[in-house]
């Protein structure tokens, strides 16, 4: 049997081993778990558990203890009372240790059915400084098993385990904070991100979707939508939602109250963020089918100095997803969204504005050259009442003198053919064709071989990828004429053709440059009017104004820019055609098709098209062909070497004139038609 002593020695070389132990360890549930198995181990103790005061301190809850038993009580959320008849109650409530040496017979033991072998326990509270943390239990299976003389040593180690807990606890805040302050600058970052994305973009529904995209991004948020306040101001609209869920929403037109039982209503009414850590138990949450995993959301308003134009809602899939200190992180990004937004709405309004001062100018203009125009034809057609009344005069008279009558009818043909020619520049021939889809290239190709454009002066450089326009092919070579006319009126030197995709959604953008003389800035408004000219004498003013008139007839528009003496853009907006469904050419279009024609994206189209197809495509004449596909701008040339070819032959044109088709089915070719830009044409043509 041990001396005293003995004892204390074995007891003083525990608590050492204890105190070395757990002087390492930084994560608080790990050193109170590893605490209580080595106390068992060292001391050879029944059982130990650590318990710690609650944020009222109130109340002494079990964080570790022994063994089955100990899983069993933290299961249960074990607690006792502070200063309440248990000795882990009485213990901290009196700030010192506790012995119980018969546990059946300690008035203030709390019988613990977890624990029925414990006939001796000590209880040590766990204090640093002037605070009480809690306090630590150790039990063993023998009666007596504790003195007065344990004490002093057992709380030394006690006393170690209370610094270790306090500087667990203080390791735990500070990486608390650290992990904060880097989460902080990680949304600081992301909102800046945010704001240099959308700070360039001034269209609207281009501005929102990639907005919400680019905060799920950063953020890695599970969904992120922004909401307008409407006109009424009685609703927030939602206007863009990333993802599928977004696209549901917006076509379900989906819109939330002001000030409403939701999120987004309640921040833009109140111009205030609002978050909710757990959706499914917050009041004001907007029960949402489209969003089922949201945990965690926060609502931002969108305001300026003025007004709050909406707000934008941000979710996450975890719960507690936010903090407060979040708000004003995430309410820098929304601040710069609402900065874009309004950025953007300004844009708009000056734009409007803008547009109704350009309409107010051209009507002004229009109705300034109608009355011209109508002038103009009045005096042209002045001669011919006036002729034709002195006609009568010369007929009733009986000595007719023919030469005065041959002037007069000269005259009344001169004023008749300027007024037919008026009309024909206008409005074209009375014939017009079937919008349809068109490649653009191709007709100002076509338009250049018509308006006799000389080809060193033209370059054409088309975008790859640029879908077909649909319109009226055969007006649109007219109106491209005209602007090619114009421009080699104008001395131009250089003119460029170019034609890529548009900014603006559904349509396809070409535009006609050249460096010559210019366009003074104060006529710029009305040079769409008919009969007005910049040129002087010899011109009409007939060929803008017909541009004008066929685009628009198209959906499309027309504008010019120019600096005088520096050359002139005009710039055409056109639908563009929908994506041409594909047609099976391999048993109704003949094996082997010879293909003349410039090249250029309509030979090459027409050449790909039907090599997919099986076909034998050839580029040179061959009597062996079942069919040639002649282009109509090489037709001239080509025609008198095409003898034996000739009732195998179809010219193609992007406009076709009636004169010309006269003439080349006198020459002996099949048919002349309108050229195919889509494989379903294309097998029309040929079979």
């Amino acid at each position: 049997m041990m001396t005293p002593s003995e004892r204390q020695a074995k007891l003083l070389g525990a608590t050492v081993r204890v105190a070395n132990n757990i002087a390492s360890i930084l994560e608080p549930q790990e050193l109170l778990q590893r605490t209580v198995d080595i106390i068992c181990d060292e001391f050879d103790f029944y059982y130990a558990g650590v318990f710690l005061l609650d944020a009222n301190q109130e109340y002494a809850v079990l964080r570790a203890g022994r063994g089955k038993a100990g899983d069993q009580m933290l299961a249960k959320g074990h607690q006792l009372k502070v200063g309440g008849n248990s000795m882990i109650g009485a213990s901290v409530g009196m700030r010192q240790a506790r012995i119980a040496l018969d546990v059946g017979e300690e008035a203030v033991f709390f019988s613990n059915p977890h624990l029925p072998n414990t006939r001796s326990e000590m209880a040590l509270p766990l204090i640093v400084g002037d605070q009480v943390l809690g306090a630590v239990t150790v039990q063993s299976v023998e009666e007596a098993a504790f003195s007065a003389e344990d004490i002093s040593t057992l709380q030394g180690m006690a006393d170690q385990l209370a610094i270790a807990i306090d500087n667990a606890n203080q390791h735990t805040q500070n990486q608390f904070l650290l992990k904060q302050a880097e989460r902080r600058a990680r949304l600081l970052d992301a909102a800046n991100e945010v704001g240099r994305g959308v700070a360039s973009i001034l269209d609207l529904d281009e501005l929102l979707p990639k907005t919400v995209d680019i905060i799920c991004e950063a953020y890695d948020f599970y969904y992120a939508g922004v909401f307008l306040i409407d006109e009424k101001k009685e609703y927030a609209v939602l206007q863009a939602g990333h993802g599928e869920a977004g696209k549901a929403m917006l076509a379900q037109e989906h819109k939330l109250k002001l000030g409403g039982n939701s999120m987004i209503g309640m921040a833009a009414y109140e111009h205030k963020a609002r978050i909710s850590l757990d959706v499914g138990e917050e009041a004001v949450h907007f029960s949402n089918p489209h969003l089922p995993k949201t945990r965690s959301e926060m609502a931002l308003p969108l305001c300026t100095a003025i007004t709050c134009l909406g707000a934008v809602t941000v979710q996450s899939v975890e719960g507690n997803a936010f903090s407060d200190e979040d708000i004003q992180t995430l309410q820098t990004m929304a601040d710069h969204l609402a900065i874009a937004i309004n950025n953007a709405n300004l844009l708009k309004e000056l734009e409007r504005a803008h547009a109704e001062l350009l309409r107010t100018k051209t009507y002004e203009a229009l109705s300034s050259a109608t009355t011209e125009a109508i002038h103009w034809i009045g005096n042209k057609a002045l001669p011919i009442t006036t002729t034709a009344t002195r006609m009568q005069e010369d007929l009733n008279d009986a000595e007719l003198d023919v030469d005065s009558l041959k002037e007069d009818l000269a005259l009344i043909d001169e004023a008749a053919k300027l007024i037919v020619d008026v009309k024909e520049a206008l409005l074209g021939p009375a014939r017009e064709t079937a919008p349809r889809p068109v490649m653009l290239t191709d007709l100002w190709t076509a338009a250049a071989y018509h308006a006799n454009t000389p080809t060193q002066k033209l370059t054409v450089k088309p975008a790859p990828e640029t879908a077909l326009a649909y319109g009226d092919s055969v007006q649109l070579v007219r109106a491209f004429g005209n602007l090619l006319r114009n421009a080699d009126e104008s001395s131009a030197k250089t003119i460029t053709i170019e034609t890529l995709p548009s900014a603006q959604a559904g349509f396809v953008t070409t535009r006609i440059s050249d460096n010559g003389i210019g366009i003074p800035e104060e006529m710029q408004d009305k040079i769409w009017a008919s009969f007005f000219s910049t040129k002087g004498e010899g011109f009409k003013g007939m060929g803008l104004a017909a541009c004008l008139h066929i685009i628009s007839q198209l959906n499309g528009s027309i504008s010019v820019e120019s600096v005088p003496e520096k050359g002139t853009t005009f710039s055409i907006e056109l639908p563009a055609a929908e994506a041409a469904p594909s047609a099976d050419l391999q048993a109704t279009t003949p094996a082997k098709i010879a293909i003349i024609a410039p090249a250029g994206e309509w030979a090459d189209f027409t050449k790909r098209t039907l090599s997919e197809a099986g076909k034998n495509v050839l580029e040179t004449f061959d009597p062996s062909v079942d069919m040639l596909l002649l282009d109509e701008t090489l037709a001239e040339e080509t025609l008198p070497t095409l003898e034996k070819l000739g009732g195998k032959t179809i010219i193609v044109s992007a406009a076709p004139k009636v004169e010309n088709i006269t003439k080349f089915l006198q020459s002996g070719v099949k048919d002349m038609v309108l050229k195919p830009y889509t494989p379903e044409e294309l097998g029309e043509v040929l079979g």
